[in-house]
């Protein structure tokens, strides 16, 4: 299966280092493959009557990238942590066994 290319416009290679602005029209047209573009990194500027009116860019992540190993030694998982739960427990969970 093949990807679909996406239609021909005025968005395409080398946005990314032009914050290029869109009419509200050509934006509400085609938000997909701008924010498609804007995922790879190209910014937008949206304009209303002329007018800059909002920012359509890359979102940078807000969460640390994770490393393993960084919590090695901060916890500790007891031995019996997979053995079966006493007969009392488990009816609490299962009341028709």
């Amino acid at each position: 299966m093949t990807a679909k290319k996406p239609p021909k416009t005025r968005f395409g290679p080398g946005v990314a280092e032009v914050r290029e602005p869109v009419s509200l029209y050509e934006a509400k047209t085609h938000l997909s493959e701008l924010v498609d573009l804007a995922a790879d990194g190209a910014d937008f500027i949206i304009m209303k009557s002329g007018k800059p009116m909002a920012r359509l860019g890359p979102l940078t992540s807000s969460r640390p990238e994770r490393r393993p190993g960084r919590g090695r030694g901060q916890w500790h998982v007891a031995r019996d942590f997979d053995a079966p739960l006493p007969a009392e427990i488990q009816r609490l969970f299962e009341p028709d066994a």
